[in-house]
């Protein structure tokens, strides 16, 4: 029969706030896939609430979607079929020609995977906080209804998350020592120069590469410095902040990517590379265009 269906002005209503509520989900679960799960179970509580009892559907659906994803962090789901070896991690990269904002309360929703690396740091109900009043503004007394709190005491835990936050962030001085141990690295691989590489490298420094065959993982300063000519083309492509660790992107003639690495330096030492060189799985990536 011909004519609009009662329910789809709910599910017009609900489509104009997906993007919102998946945002909320992934800077609370840091992945894409268990952040569409939590949208999909929101639409249907949506679908099984008596809609005239919601007086403001935005802040029904984000409170929704902050319990449910406050439930996995406590439970501990992080889809356990895949295993970490084989899983690659999600990353955002932005090429390395300005500094990236430092100041927490300029993020606003550009927030990315270096955030939510520092987020892992917070307990749920901290995570919780931060991310719905800092990030998206929710009200204190409605993060309250979530938690179980008060809105003084939901508004001293985000305090305290934020406090850890600015305590995690690495200063900018850091960040460029990061850049240049990293282009330490790429230069003596593509030199060929084992004792500089040996030099930048963590004794058990971990060298993991997603390949078309698979996912292969390489331990020690030694092994690693040997087989670091895996890196030669990437040497010559553009730097990188992946995740706000420093990586570098390089492309084919046709402007498809070719590799993508990433570094993870501590006191001056690498102690982990990640090299991605399947174009199937560079194709996944939302890298930027070639230069």
């Amino acid at each position: 029969m011909a004519g609009t269906h009662p329910a789809d002005p709910i599910t017009d209503a609900f489509e104009s706030h997906r993007d919102r509520l998946r945002a909320v989900a992934y800077r609370m679960l840091g992945s894409h896939a268990d952040a569409e799960d939590v949208v999909q179970e929101a639409w249907l509580r949506l679908s099984r609430q008596d809609t005239d009892t919601i007086d403001n559907l935005g802040g029904w659906l984000t409170t929704v979607v902050g319990r449910i994803s406050l439930d996995v962090l406590r439970s501990g789901r992080t889809r356990p079929e895949v295993s970490y070896d084989d899983q690659l991690p999600e990353f955002t990269v932005t090429l390395d020609d300005a500094p990236a904002p430092e100041d927490l309360a300029a993020l606003g929703d550009s927030v990315g995977l270096a955030l939510l690396t520092v987020l892992d740091s917070l307990r749920p109900d901290e995570r919780l906080a931060f991310v719905l009043h800092d990030v998206f503004a929710v009200p204190f007394a409605e993060i309250g209804t979530i938690l179980g709190k008060s809105a003084d005491a939901t508004k001293m835990t985000a305090s305290r998350a934020r406090r850890k936050m600015r305590a995690a962030q690495q200063p900018t001085s850091a960040g460029r020592q990061q850049r240049e141990v990293a282009q330490a690295f790429l230069t003596a691989a593509r030199d060929g120069r084992f004792e500089q590489l040996m030099q930048v490298l963590h004794p058990e420094v971990k060298f993991t590469v997603h390949t078309p065959n698979g996912t292969f993982v390489t331990l020690g300063a030694s092994e690693v410095a040997t087989r670091a000519r895996v890196a030669g083309s990437a040497a010559r492509g553009h730097a990188a902040i992946v995740n706000g660790r420093p990586g570098v992107i390089s492309w084919n003639e046709d402007g498809t990517p070719l590799s993508l690495l990433v570094f993870t330096v501590a006191d001056g030492h690498i102690t982990e590379i990640t090299a991605v060189v399947d174009p199937a799985k560079l194709a996944l990536m939302d890298l930027p265009d070639a230069v």
